[in-house]
Protein backbone atom coordinates (compact mmCIF):
# COMPACT_ATOMS: atom_id res chain seq x y z
CA UNK A 1 0.00 0.00 0.00
CA UNK A 2 1.39 3.30 -0.74
CA UNK A 3 2.36 5.50 2.38
CA UNK A 4 -0.39 8.04 3.03
CA UNK A 5 -0.22 11.87 1.96
CA UNK A 6 -2.84 13.53 3.84
CA UNK A 7 -4.26 13.94 -0.12
CA UNK A 8 -2.00 16.35 -0.55
CA UNK A 9 -2.75 18.63 1.25
CA UNK A 10 -1.11 22.68 1.91
CA UNK A 11 -1.98 22.82 5.66
CA UNK A 12 -1.01 26.21 5.57
CA UNK A 13 -4.07 26.93 3.22
CA UNK A 14 -6.31 24.41 4.00
CA UNK A 15 -9.52 25.21 6.51
CA UNK A 16 -9.08 21.72 8.01
CA UNK A 17 -8.67 22.47 12.14
CA UNK A 18 -6.43 19.59 12.39
CA UNK A 19 -3.85 20.61 9.82
CA UNK A 20 -4.27 24.07 10.44
CA UNK A 21 -3.72 23.41 14.97
CA UNK A 22 -1.01 20.24 13.69
CA UNK A 23 1.85 23.17 13.95
CA UNK A 24 0.75 24.61 17.38
CA UNK A 25 -0.07 21.45 19.06
CA UNK A 26 3.03 19.15 17.82
CA UNK A 27 5.84 21.40 20.02
CA UNK A 28 4.16 20.39 23.07
CA UNK A 29 4.89 16.64 22.29
CA UNK A 30 7.40 14.27 24.13
CA UNK A 31 9.81 12.25 21.87
CA UNK A 32 7.75 9.08 22.23
CA UNK A 33 4.76 11.09 20.47
CA UNK A 34 6.32 12.69 18.11
CA UNK A 35 7.71 9.51 17.18
CA UNK A 36 3.83 8.12 17.03
CA UNK A 37 2.42 10.97 15.01
CA UNK A 38 5.61 11.32 12.40
CA UNK A 39 4.98 7.74 11.33
CA UNK A 40 0.85 8.82 10.26
CA UNK A 41 1.71 10.95 6.75
CA UNK A 42 4.06 13.17 5.03
CA UNK A 43 2.68 16.15 6.57
CA UNK A 44 3.19 15.33 10.04
CA UNK A 45 6.29 13.34 9.40
CA UNK A 46 7.63 16.90 8.16
CA UNK A 47 6.44 19.20 10.87
CA UNK A 48 7.41 16.22 13.85
CA UNK A 49 11.05 16.01 12.25
CA UNK A 50 11.27 20.19 11.90
CA UNK A 51 10.89 20.94 15.59
CA UNK A 52 14.03 18.48 16.25
CA UNK A 53 17.09 20.60 15.47
CA UNK A 54 15.51 23.52 17.11
CA UNK A 55 15.24 20.78 20.43
CA UNK A 56 18.76 20.23 19.78
CA UNK A 57 20.08 23.87 19.64
CA UNK A 58 18.96 25.40 22.76
CA UNK A 59 18.04 22.87 25.60
CA UNK A 60 16.51 25.96 28.03
CA UNK A 61 13.56 26.20 25.69
CA UNK A 62 14.54 29.94 25.33
CA UNK A 63 14.06 30.62 29.12
CA UNK A 64 18.19 31.46 29.65
CA UNK A 65 19.81 34.40 27.92
CA UNK A 66 22.43 32.02 26.14
CA UNK A 67 21.42 28.79 24.27
CA UNK A 68 22.63 25.85 25.38
CA UNK A 69 22.86 23.09 22.60
CA UNK A 70 22.78 19.38 22.51
CA UNK A 71 25.86 17.44 20.95
CA UNK A 72 26.24 13.63 20.26
CA UNK A 73 29.28 12.51 18.62
CA UNK A 74 28.46 8.45 18.88
CA UNK A 75 28.12 6.88 15.61
CA UNK A 76 24.63 5.64 15.28
CA UNK A 77 23.25 6.84 18.51
CA UNK A 78 19.73 8.45 17.26
CA UNK A 79 19.02 10.97 20.51
CA UNK A 80 19.72 13.88 19.20
CA UNK A 81 18.40 15.65 22.38
CA UNK A 82 17.51 14.31 26.21
CA UNK A 83 13.54 15.87 26.91
CA UNK A 84 12.42 17.42 29.88
CA UNK A 85 10.77 20.57 31.17
CA UNK A 86 12.87 23.31 32.19
CA UNK A 87 12.84 25.38 34.99
CA UNK A 88 15.28 28.22 35.48
CA UNK A 89 15.30 28.34 39.53
CA UNK A 90 13.37 26.35 42.20
CA UNK A 91 9.72 24.88 41.75
CA UNK A 92 7.34 23.50 44.20
CA UNK A 93 6.68 19.88 43.91
CA UNK A 94 4.43 19.01 40.74
CA UNK A 95 1.07 16.37 40.69
CA UNK A 96 -0.32 17.22 37.35
CA UNK A 97 1.36 16.57 34.16
CA UNK A 98 2.45 19.51 32.29
CA UNK A 99 3.68 20.77 29.05
CA UNK A 100 5.69 23.34 27.88
CA UNK A 101 6.06 24.25 23.76
CA UNK A 102 9.76 23.36 22.71
CA UNK A 103 10.80 23.33 19.09
CA UNK A 104 8.61 26.29 17.52
CA UNK A 105 9.78 28.61 14.82
CA UNK A 106 8.26 31.14 17.55
CA UNK A 107 8.46 29.68 20.84
CA UNK A 108 8.05 32.05 23.65
CA UNK A 109 8.78 30.85 26.99
CA UNK A 110 6.33 31.77 30.28
CA UNK A 111 7.92 34.94 32.21
CA UNK A 112 10.49 33.13 34.19
CA UNK A 113 9.22 32.10 37.65
CA UNK A 114 10.67 34.52 40.77
CA UNK A 115 14.58 32.70 42.49
CA UNK A 116 12.67 33.48 45.59
CA UNK A 117 9.79 30.03 46.46
CA UNK A 118 9.12 31.52 50.08
CA UNK A 119 9.35 34.69 51.44
CA UNK A 120 9.34 35.84 55.00
CA UNK A 121 6.92 37.90 55.71
CA UNK A 122 7.66 41.28 57.71
CA UNK A 123 11.47 40.92 56.46
CA UNK A 124 14.07 43.83 56.68
CA UNK A 125 16.27 43.92 53.30
CA UNK A 126 18.76 46.76 52.17
CA UNK A 127 17.68 50.19 51.04
CA UNK A 128 21.28 50.66 49.77
CA UNK A 129 21.19 52.63 45.55
CA UNK A 130 24.74 50.51 44.75
CA UNK A 131 27.12 48.62 46.13
CA UNK A 132 24.72 46.67 48.50
CA UNK A 133 27.17 44.39 50.70
CA UNK A 134 29.71 46.39 51.33
CA UNK A 135 28.62 48.34 53.87
CA UNK A 136 29.63 47.12 57.54
CA UNK A 137 26.15 47.68 58.85
CA UNK A 138 24.04 46.28 55.70
CA UNK A 139 21.85 44.14 56.30
CA UNK A 140 22.73 41.96 53.41
CA UNK A 141 26.96 41.53 54.28
CA UNK A 142 26.64 38.32 54.27
CA UNK A 143 23.59 37.35 52.07
CA UNK A 144 22.68 38.24 48.55
CA UNK A 145 19.64 40.71 48.31
CA UNK A 146 16.91 39.55 48.10
CA UNK A 147 12.99 39.85 47.94
CA UNK A 148 12.70 42.40 50.86
CA UNK A 149 15.69 44.64 49.32
CA UNK A 150 14.89 47.93 47.70
CA UNK A 151 17.53 47.11 45.03
CA UNK A 152 17.03 46.04 41.65
CA UNK A 153 18.26 42.89 39.65
CA UNK A 154 21.20 44.40 37.96
CA UNK A 155 22.54 45.09 41.40
CA UNK A 156 25.88 43.25 42.12
CA UNK A 157 25.12 41.19 44.63
CA UNK A 158 22.78 39.43 42.92
CA UNK A 159 24.82 37.25 40.89
CA UNK A 160 23.48 34.02 41.27
CA UNK A 161 19.44 35.39 40.17
CA UNK A 162 20.11 36.52 36.71
CA UNK A 163 20.57 33.20 34.99
CA UNK A 164 22.87 31.80 32.81
CA UNK A 165 25.66 34.18 31.58
CA UNK A 166 28.37 32.35 29.59
CA UNK A 167 28.27 29.71 26.96
CA UNK A 168 27.65 26.18 27.86
CA UNK A 169 26.92 22.96 25.75
CA UNK A 170 25.57 19.25 26.98
CA UNK A 171 27.67 16.37 25.26
CA UNK A 172 27.11 12.90 25.24
CA UNK A 173 29.61 10.58 26.63
CA UNK A 174 29.05 6.61 25.61
CA UNK A 175 29.07 5.89 29.11
CA UNK A 176 28.13 8.49 31.28
CA UNK A 177 25.45 9.51 28.69
CA UNK A 178 24.76 13.50 28.38
CA UNK A 179 26.99 15.99 30.66
CA UNK A 180 27.05 19.50 30.78
CA UNK A 181 30.65 21.21 29.21
CA UNK A 182 32.15 24.74 28.51
CA UNK A 183 32.22 26.44 25.54
CA UNK A 184 34.24 29.25 26.36
CA UNK A 185 36.80 29.99 29.12
CA UNK A 186 35.47 30.14 32.78
CA UNK A 187 37.84 31.61 35.00
CA UNK A 188 37.73 30.32 38.96
CA UNK A 189 35.48 31.88 41.11
CA UNK A 190 32.43 32.45 38.41
CA UNK A 191 29.10 31.56 38.76
CA UNK A 192 28.02 28.54 36.65
CA UNK A 193 24.13 28.23 37.57
CA UNK A 194 21.96 26.59 40.40
CA UNK A 195 20.46 23.39 40.45
CA UNK A 196 17.03 23.93 39.95
CA UNK A 197 13.88 21.05 39.92
CA UNK A 198 11.12 20.34 42.15
CA UNK A 199 11.83 20.87 46.16
CA UNK A 200 10.45 18.13 47.86
CA UNK A 201 10.12 16.92 51.47
CA UNK A 202 12.23 14.09 52.83
CA UNK A 203 9.62 11.76 52.32
CA UNK A 204 8.47 12.44 48.91
CA UNK A 205 12.30 12.13 48.30
CA UNK A 206 12.68 8.82 49.24
CA UNK A 207 9.84 7.38 47.60
CA UNK A 208 10.65 9.02 44.36
CA UNK A 209 14.48 7.55 44.52
CA UNK A 210 13.39 4.39 45.07
CA UNK A 211 11.12 4.41 42.14
CA UNK A 212 13.75 6.05 40.16
CA UNK A 213 16.41 3.31 41.32
CA UNK A 214 13.83 0.41 39.56
CA UNK A 215 13.59 2.42 36.45
CA UNK A 216 17.41 3.04 36.55
CA UNK A 217 18.34 -0.77 36.87
CA UNK A 218 16.02 -1.34 33.64
CA UNK A 219 17.71 1.11 31.45
CA UNK A 220 14.66 3.17 31.21
CA UNK A 221 15.81 6.34 33.47
CA UNK A 222 18.31 9.04 34.53
CA UNK A 223 17.67 10.28 37.67
CA UNK A 224 18.58 13.68 38.54
CA UNK A 225 17.68 13.98 42.69
CA UNK A 226 19.84 15.97 44.65
CA UNK A 227 20.00 15.38 47.86
CA UNK A 228 22.59 18.12 50.09
CA UNK A 229 22.54 18.21 53.84
CA UNK A 230 24.26 21.29 55.36
CA UNK A 231 25.24 20.42 58.82
CA UNK A 232 24.17 23.92 60.80
CA UNK A 233 26.59 25.56 63.66
CA UNK A 234 24.21 24.96 66.64
CA UNK A 235 24.03 21.67 68.42
CA UNK A 236 23.96 18.82 65.95
CA UNK A 237 21.40 20.14 63.39
CA UNK A 238 20.95 19.31 59.69
CA UNK A 239 19.53 21.08 57.31
CA UNK A 240 18.47 18.49 53.94
CA UNK A 241 17.46 19.80 50.73
CA UNK A 242 15.86 17.54 48.34
CA UNK A 243 15.17 19.07 44.57
CA UNK A 244 14.06 16.98 42.00
CA UNK A 245 15.35 18.08 38.28
CA UNK A 246 14.45 14.74 37.08
CA UNK A 247 11.26 15.72 34.99
CA UNK A 248 11.53 19.28 35.81
CA UNK A 249 15.11 21.15 36.18
CA UNK A 250 17.76 23.31 34.40
CA UNK A 251 20.82 22.90 32.81
CA UNK A 252 22.41 21.52 36.27
CA UNK A 253 20.69 17.97 36.03
CA UNK A 254 23.85 17.35 33.41
CA UNK A 255 26.48 17.73 36.24
CA UNK A 256 28.45 14.45 36.68
CA UNK A 257 29.29 12.93 39.26
CA UNK A 258 33.77 13.37 39.79
CA UNK A 259 35.37 11.35 42.47
CA UNK A 260 38.43 13.98 42.91
CA UNK A 261 35.58 16.81 44.17
CA UNK A 262 35.50 17.79 40.13
CA UNK A 263 36.15 21.40 39.22
CA UNK A 264 33.04 22.92 40.61
CA UNK A 265 32.56 24.50 44.15
CA UNK A 266 28.77 23.79 45.71
CA UNK A 267 27.40 26.58 47.87
CA UNK A 268 24.24 27.23 49.45
CA UNK A 269 23.40 30.64 49.03
CA UNK A 270 20.88 32.80 51.24
CA UNK A 271 19.12 36.07 50.19
CA UNK A 272 17.60 38.42 52.59
CA UNK A 273 13.75 37.59 53.39
CA UNK A 274 13.57 34.63 51.11
CA UNK A 275 13.19 31.18 53.61
CA UNK A 276 14.77 28.70 51.36
CA UNK A 277 18.25 28.94 50.58
CA UNK A 278 19.21 27.85 46.62
CA UNK A 279 21.99 25.51 45.82
CA UNK A 280 24.36 27.25 43.22
CA UNK A 281 27.66 26.02 41.69
CA UNK A 282 30.85 28.36 40.88
CA UNK A 283 34.21 27.28 39.08
CA UNK A 284 36.35 26.06 41.77
CA UNK A 285 39.26 26.47 39.57
CA UNK A 286 40.02 27.95 35.64
CA UNK A 287 37.84 25.65 33.34
CA UNK A 288 39.21 25.22 29.57
CA UNK A 289 36.57 25.21 26.62
CA UNK A 290 35.29 21.57 26.04
CA UNK A 291 36.21 20.88 29.49
CA UNK A 292 33.51 18.81 31.36
CA UNK A 293 31.79 20.19 34.56
CA UNK A 294 31.57 18.00 37.38
CA UNK A 295 31.19 18.10 41.00
CA UNK A 296 31.07 15.66 43.66
CA UNK A 297 27.52 13.63 45.05
CA UNK A 298 29.08 12.67 47.94
CA UNK A 299 31.21 9.68 49.86
CA UNK A 300 30.88 6.61 48.33
CA UNK A 301 29.11 3.80 50.68
CA UNK A 302 28.43 0.44 50.08
CA UNK A 303 24.23 -0.35 48.78
CA UNK A 304 22.62 -3.41 47.78
CA UNK A 305 22.43 -1.98 44.01
CA UNK A 306 25.62 -0.06 43.43
CA UNK A 307 25.91 2.01 40.16
CA UNK A 308 28.56 2.18 38.11
CA UNK A 309 31.08 5.06 38.16
CA UNK A 310 32.79 6.37 34.37
CA UNK A 311 34.31 9.97 36.16
CA UNK A 312 37.84 8.68 34.45
CA UNK A 313 39.47 10.46 37.61
CA UNK A 314 42.52 8.79 39.00
CA UNK A 315 40.97 8.26 41.99
CA UNK A 316 37.57 7.00 40.87
CA UNK A 317 36.10 4.56 43.22
CA UNK A 318 34.24 2.42 40.97
CA UNK A 319 31.06 3.65 42.35
CA UNK A 320 28.48 6.51 42.20
CA UNK A 321 27.26 7.55 45.72
CA UNK A 322 23.65 7.23 46.31
CA UNK A 323 21.12 9.47 48.27
CA UNK A 324 21.62 6.72 51.49
CA UNK A 325 25.20 8.35 51.73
Amino acid sequence: MDEPHCRKINYHQTGEPFFHCAPIVIPYLNPTELASISSTCKTLHHLSTSVIPRRTSDASRGFEKLPVPFHNPIPDDPHTYSYFLYTPSQILRTTTHLRQPWGSDHDTPPDPPSPFLFRVDGATGCDCAKGCGADDFCPCLNLECGPSCKCDSLCGNRETQCGLNLKLKIVKHEKKGWGLYAAELITAGRFICEYAGEVLSTKEARERQQSYDEAARMGRLSPALLVVKEHLPFGNTCMRMNIDATRIGNIARFINHSCDGGNLDTLIVRSSGSLLPRVCFFAASDIRADDELTFSYGDVALSADPRPCFCGASSCSGILPSEHT
